[in-house]
C-alpha cells in the first residue's frame, strides 16, 4: 500500500500491462496529498488543441456514501435510469464473443454459475455500490460537445487510471456510474450543461475479494491492427 504523494517509478510498459479493473477495495481512504498528486499527473493527458474538455467530480466520505446509497437503492428498486449518452450498444460477432469471455472470467473467479441468476444480479448490483471503493470520480463534459471532444475525455481517463496505478491504487472504469446522471449533478451542484459520461471507482485493492482474481486476455494484433507499406492507387470519389 502506498501512502506517499510521490508515484512509484514504473516503466510505461509496466504501467500499461499491470493495470487492470479492480472490483473490491479496502476500507482505507486515500490521503488527500495522494489524491491531488494522482489528478495533477493526469492533467498531462493529450488533448486536441489543448481544450481539455474533461470535467471531473471526486466523491469521498459522506458524499460517496450518499451517492452509493442513492444509486444502489435505485438499481434494486427499478428506478428509471436516464444516462446522458445512452446505454452500451449491442455487440456482435467477435466483439460479442470477447464480451462473453470477459463475463465468464469474472463470474468464474467469483464462483457464480451461469444459471445462478440471483448471484449474477447481486454481482451487477456491486457496480452501483462502487465495489466498496472509498473514492469514486465521475467524468463529464459540456453537452454541446460531441465525439471529437469525447475522444479527449477517453484519453484523459486512461491517463488517470495509469496515474492511479503508479500511485499504488486500483481502479475500475464503469459505464454504470453514468446511469443516474441527475444524482451526480445534484450531489456536486452541477448545472444541466454538463453531461456525465461514466465514472471510475478507485482506492487500495482488497486482495481477498474473489473478483480481483479475474484475468482477461487481449485479441492478437492481427485482429485489430493493419500494417501497409505498399503503393496505393486512389480513384476519384463519385459525385
Amino acid at each position: 500500500m502506498t501512502s506517499s504523494a510521490s508515484p512509484q517509478t514504473l516503466s510505461v510498459l509496466d504501467a500499461i500491462t499491470q493495470r487492470r479493473s479492480v472490483r473490491g477495495y479496502l476500507n482505507t481512504a486515500v490521503p488527500e496529498s495522494v489524491l491531488r498528486s494522482v489528478f495533477e499527473l493526469a492533467q498531462a493527458a493529450p488533448s486536441n488543441c489543448n481544450v481539455q474538455p474533461w470535467q471531473v467530480y471526486v466523491a469521498s466520505g459522506a458524499t460517496r456514501d450518499s451517492l452509493r446509497e442513492r444509486m444502489s437503492t435505485g438499481a434494486m428498486t427499478g428506478r428509471a435510469m436516464t444516462p446522458d449518452i445512452g446505454f452500451m450498444p449491442s455487440t456482435s460477432g467477435e466483439h460479442k464473443n470477447r464480451q462473453y469471455a470477459c463475463a465468464a472470467a469474472l463470474y468464474g473467479a467469483m464462483g457464480i454459475a451461469r444459471e445462478d441468476k440471483l448471484g449474477r444480479m447481486k454481482a451487477t448490483l456491486r457496480n452501483f455500490e462502487f465495489f466498496d471503493a472509498p473514492h469514486v470520480c465521475f467524468i463529464g463534459m459540456d453537452k454541446s460537445y460531441g465525439i471529437p471532444m469525447a475522444l479527449d475525455v477517453g484519453m484523459y481517463a486512461q491517463t488517470l487510471m495509469l496515474s492511479m496505478h503508479a500511485h499504488g491504487l486500483g481502479s475500475c472504469a464503469q459505464g454504470s456510474m453514468g446511469y443516474y446522471p441527475n444524482d451526480v449533478r445534484q450531489a456536486f451542484g452541477i448545472n444541466d450543461d454538463i453531461q456525465i459520461l461514466f465514472g471510475i471507482s478507485f482506492g487500495y485493492e482488497d486482495p481477498s475479494i474473489s473478483a480481483n482474481a479475474t484475468r482477461t486476455v487481449r485479441a492478437p494484433l492481427s485482429e485489430s491492427v493493419q500494417f501497409n507499406n505498399a503503393p496505393v492507387t486512389f480513384s476519384e470519389a463519385s459525385v
